[in-house]
């Protein structure tokens, strides 16, 4: 299938990119904020909203050791616990409900990431039109098929994931169901370098499975994702903030609004760039064409005057002979007189 519907929206290949907003933890505990997060994405003209559905205890457990931390050297989250970063990144059960009605009051398609089957359910009583599979998530096979049991699209994010994961995670969830799979190109690191991005494995994912392919993207700006559309990307996922000057866990690597504006803007006039693979003029070209260069009489000339540089020149526009053949013109000699202005002809000499 190299096309599926979610919500209103198709997505595929051959569609306008599917421009998703990632809120995560950006709202910083606080849901007015997340509700202007929310009215941000609206009016930037993104298509779509995603939330992660999580507690701390559904996702890791209150232990603090060092397999429980982040290692120092993380330029974000180095020596956190993974209980407390989840404590304060996780959108609360609760809040769901009113930023889903949000969402669909401002036009927005809105969907989630789950993190276990407290999660699907909750989702599911939203009537969550698709469910995204995190990197991390990716070898949890068990939660691929209770997401892909509910029928709905299934969008899974590749970060980290070997070609035999990935093949696994598609496979279960074909197997159990899915409405349709999305792959997403991901580098699974917080900011990701621009030159970790790989985009040319976008096509190699689609060739692979079959499938449309997007990007989740953590790098910094919008060049990233803007190109991805060049290599087939149907399906671009960003992080928003309101200001990465508020803060937040993901805000150094999340779009401000503007940005996400500028994001929708320029995928799309990169897919438009695309085109099709003939070689020639455009319609848009075809006013261009009358002012190729020709030959023309630049100076008043009579009746057997010899035809000269000062007199015949190459200029614009076209209607005269081409410019390959002043060799052949000069030195002959003008058949009747010819004003200045006039395109060059083989009666005239």
């Amino acid at each position: 299938m190299t096309t599926l519907k979610i919500g209103p929206h198709l997505v595929g290949t051959g569609e306008r990119p599917f421009v998703v907003a990632e809120m995560s933890g950006n709202h910083n505990g606080d849901l007015n904020r997340a509700l202007a997060i929310v009215d941000a994405v609206a009016e930037s003209g993104a298509h779509a909203l995603k939330l992660q559905t999580y507690r701390p205890d559904t996702i890791t457990i209150d232990v603090d050791t060092p397999a429980f931390r982040i290692s120092g050297g993380h330029e974000l989250w180095g020596g956190q616990n993974l209980y407390r970063l989840y404590e304060r990144a996780h959108t609360p059960y609760e809040w769901h409900g009113p930023i889903f009605e949000r969402a669909r009051e401002r036009g927005l398609t809105v969907f989630s990431s789950p993190f276990d089957a407290t999660a699907v359910e909750l989702l599911e009583g939203l009537d969550a039109p698709a469910y995204k599979i995190a990197s991390s998530e990716l070898v949890d096979l068990p939660l691929i098929r209770l997401v892909a049991a509910t029928g709905k699209p299934v969008i899974i994010s590749t970060g980290m994931a070997t070609l035999a994961e990935i093949d696994a995670a598609v496979r279960t969830a074909r197997s159990a169901g899915a409405g349709g799979i999305v792959l997403l190109a991901c580098t699974a690191a917080y900011p990701a370098p621009p030159a970790d991005s790989n985009l040319r494995r976008i096509p190699v994912l689609a060739e692979a499975f079959g499938v449309p392919v997007g990007l989740s993207d953590h790098t910094p700006g919008i060049g990233v994702p803007v190109a991805s559309v060049a290599l087939g990307a149907c399906f671009i996922e960003k992080h928003i903030t309101l200001d990465r000057a508020d803060g937040g866990v993901d805000s150094d690597f999340s779009l401000n609004p503007a940005e996400l504006s500028a994001l929708v803007v320029e995928a799309e006039r990169a897919h438009a760039a695309l085109g099709g693979t003939a070689i020639g003029p455009t319609p848009a070209e075809r006013e261009g064409l009358r002012f190729r260069r020709s030959l023309y009489v630049v100076a008043d000339v009579r009746a057997g005057d010899e035809v000269t540089p000062a007199n015949v020149r190459s200029i614009r526009p076209a209607g005269g002979l081409s410019p390959v053949e002043i060799d052949r013109v000069l030195g002959r000699h003008f058949t009747a007189d010819v004003a200045r202005g006039t395109p060059l002809s083989w009666d005239l000499i």
